[in-house]
């Protein structure tokens, strides 16, 4: 069932976002040659109770850490440990806080040190196709104009959609309907005031297909190539969709 808040639980969801926000930004400081990706996890779980949140993945359907950490060909999920950071890494970073019953959820990459050109461009590839999504985010459209945006986006750029995990509703639950893929659809669920959603492209320098690691969590490209994962959660309202996180 799609849930529409009102505007007393999209403002509980603006402050959860900011939370969030702020926990990726001391994140996005922290990446550097050296740092181990526990010590990230580690961060989060700081960060997000010294203002007032708690980090929603850990445990969530049994996922064993509060952060996602995907280097390289590692799409999503991928899980933090003693695996140091080197020169030329990309490293995607995905949270999620709650606060006071409600859930946001935001995800990022980051180079590490110097990247090549390949990896710059796909990066920010990435994060373009996520403002082009939610630019089609309005009232009265479908989930399938975002997903059309970028996919359109992402391919023009001669970068593939990763086509077997897409963004989802977010709220009171860290994953509500609907889905939002991040490739064309026919049309899809009419957007309506006061929904709110997690956006996210996941995107491959090589092919679209995937497969799951041996600790049946992390997914990577099926061909080994880099990936990136740029998402936000965002509120549907009378004009430009507003990112909460």
């Amino acid at each position: 069932m799609i849930v529409v808040k009102s505007a007393e639980e999209i403002a509980i969801m603006r402050q959860c976002g900011r939370i969030l926000m702020a926990v990726l930004d001391r994140l996005r400081a922290e990446v550097k040659v050296g740092i181990k990706t526990c010590r990230l996890d580690t961060l989060v779980v700081e960060e997000t109770k010294k203002r007032g949140g708690k980090p929603s993945f850990k445990n969530y359907r049994g996922f064993p850490a509060h952060l996602c950490v995907s280097v390289n060909d590692e799409i999503v999920h991928g899980i933090p440990g003693e695996r140091t950071l080197e020169e030329g890494d990309i490293v995607s970073l995905d949270a999620g806080v709650l606060f006071e019953g409600f859930h946001t959820d935001a995800a990022i990459t980051v180079g590490v040190g110097k990247i090549s050109q390949r990896a710059e461009q796909l990066v920010a590839a990435t994060e373009g196709s996520l403002s082009a999504g939610i630019a089609e985010a309005k009232c009265n459209a479908h989930v399938g104009d975002i997903s059309g945006a970028i996919q359109e986006y992402v391919e023009s750029r001669g970068f593939s959609v990763i086509r077997e995990y897409t963004g989802h509703g977010v709220g009171r639950e860290l994953h509500e309907e609907p889905a939002v893929p991040n490739f064309a659809s026919n049309g899809g669920p009419l957007l309506r005031n006061g929904m709110t959603l997690a956006i996210e492209p996941m995107v491959s320098a090589g092919a679209w297909r995937t497969r799951l690691a041996a600790n049946l969590w992390t997914v990577l490209t099926s061909d080994g190539s880099l990936a990136a994962h740029f998402e936000h959660t965002i509120a549907i309202t009378d004009g430009e969709a507003e990112i909460l996180a």
